[in-house]
Order: C-alpha cells, then sequence, then structure tokens
C-alpha cells in the first residue's frame, strides 16, 4: 500500500478535525444522555419511555413515506423529460428545478404559507370567484404538501443524473427488438435508473422524517412529529435525555437509510454518501 505523503496528511487534518468536532462528538453526547438518568447513571430507562411516543414516531413515517411516494410519481416523469429535452431546454429547466433550492428552507416554507394561509393569495383568489376557502394551513394535508414542495428538487436531480447518462444505444436496441414506449420504459429505462431513484427515495424520506419547522408552521402547531417532539423534549431540562433517546432512535433511522442507498447506488447513480 502507497504510503500518504506529509502534504496529503496535513490537507486531510482539517477534515478530520472537522469531522470529530461536528460529527462525531454530537452523536457520543446524544448516545451519552440517551443511556444515562438526569443523575449520570447508566439506565434504558429513556429508551423504554419512547413507547409512550409510538404513535408520533408512526404519524412521521406515514407522512414522509406520503410526501416519498408523491414526490417519485412527480419527479419521475419530469426528470425523464427532462433527459429528453433539447440542450437548451434541458438547462432551463435544471435552472428551474434548482432556483428554489437557493433560498433557506425557512424562506420558502414561509412563501407557501402565504400563498396557502386562509387570507393567502390563493384562498382570495378562490374567494373573488365566489368559490368556498380552502383550508390547508393546520391540516395533515399542508404539512404533506411543504414537504413535497421542499424536498422534490432531491427527488428529480438525482433521478435525471441517472437518466442523462444512459446509454442511447440500449433504446435503440429496445426499439429494434420491437419495444413500445411504455415496454422500454418498463423494461430498459427503469430498471437502469433504479440507483438514481433509491438516492431520491433515501433524500428526500429523510429530511421529511426529521423535519419540524414545516409541521410547525404549515401544522399551525397543530401536527406533532417526531421533529416537534424532539424540540420540545430538549427545552424542558426534566426531559432532555428522553429527548436524546429519540434523537438515538432517529440517527439509527438515518443511518440504515443511507446504508440501503449505498447498498443499491452505484458510480452511475451521482449521489453517494
Amino acid at each position: 500500500m502507497k504510503r500518504r505523503s506529509l502534504f496529503q496528511k496535513m490537507a486531510a487534518a482539517p477534515h478530520i478535525v472537522w469531522a470529530v468536532l461536528f460529527i462525531v462528538a454530537p452523536m457520543i453526547f446524544v448516545l451519552y444522555f440517551a443511556l444515562t438518568d438526569s443523575d449520570g447513571n447508566f439506565s434504558f430507562e429513556n429508551i423504554s419511555s419512547l413507547s409512550r411516543y409510538s404513535n408520533v414516531f408512526i404519524l412521521s413515517i406515514a407522512f414522509a413515506l406520503i410526501a416519498t411516494v408523491v414526490c417519485l410519481l412527480i419527479g419521475y416523469p419530469l426528470a425523464y423529460f427532462m433527459a429528453k429535452a433539447k440542450p437548451k431546454t434541458q438547462k432551463i429547466l435544471l435552472v428551474l428545478v434548482m432556483l428554489p433550492m437557493w433560498c433557506n428552507l425557512l424562506i420558502r416554507t414561509y412563501a407557501l404559507m402565504a400563498l396557502l394561509d386562509n387570507g393567502g393569495l390563493l384562498n382570495s383568489l378562490l374567494e373573488s370567484m365566489g368559490l368556498d376557502k380552502l383550508h390547508i394551513v393546520g391540516t395533515n394535508v399542508g404539512v404533506i404538501l411543504g414537504m413535497i414542495y421542499d424536498f422534490l428538487p432531491y427527488m428529480i436531480l438525482p433521478i435525471f443524473t441517472v437518466m442523462s447518462k444512459l446509454d442511447k444505444r440500449y433504446l435503440e436496441a429496445s426499439a429494434d427488438l420491437g419495444c413500445n414506449s411504455f415496454q422500454t420504459m418498463t423494461k430498459v429505462v427503469m430498471p437502469l435508473t433504479v440507483s438514481g431513484v433509491i438516492s431520491g427515495v433515501t433524500m428526500v424520506f429523510v429530511p421529511s422524517i426529521s423535519t419540524f419547522y414545516i409541521s410547525q408552521k404549515l401544522g399551525a402547531g397543530k401536527v406533532d412529529l417526531v421533529g416537534d417532539t424532539i424540540e420540545r423534549l430538549f427545552q424542558t431540562p426534566s426531559t432532555y435525555n428522553v429527548g436524546a433517546a429519540m434523537s438515538l432512535v432517529m440517527m439509527i433511522l438515518i443511518l440504515i437509510s443511507v446504508g440501503v442507498m449505498n447498498r443499491f447506488s452505484d458510480d452511475e447513480g451521482g449521489i453517494i454518501v
């Protein structure tokens, strides 16, 4: 094995220090507080007490799954259309998809609130047309819609990356063998873009299941997800350790999701963690 030079070791040092301070150390602190009580004694009581929050976990997973499925149903055809478009059109569409990501998530969520609120642009338009208002903010639909709006680009981009790298000869061979457009899509394009789909699903599911700002604003405090519960538990010293235990469970779920993504993704998938 070729030994790294002194310069290579020095160049890697800042990244190692950064990873230790802001990734490894926080995870160790969460693990410590999750497995100790308020007096610092080792205990599994915090983990066992999470059974009281089973409904919160189920609701969070359900919301994240719904948002992920909807993003996939919207993002896959859009990514396919982008990959088939002319280079100039492709660049324009790519910029339009990435444009919302240039704004902070807080700003995007506030903008969506201004659009969907009872006195927002959408309801004002409906009211001017003599139609009933749509009460979206403060409902489950509002929270899921916020997840879809904020995380849809993370589904489109990895799928588009894979599709844009597809060898056109596969499609030509499919046509030569008598496959129609539907058969080409289901038997050629879809199997060859699985890695991009897995990456997109993971990149939408992970932030959706751990979000709290979207549920706070678009749920108007009526929808309690895992992220909201963790934030509330950390704000009270007596429940700090329970919040750490819930955070530990979330970290495990996220690590499993990333492991699945790395297992099914490859160099053609474009995004490897």
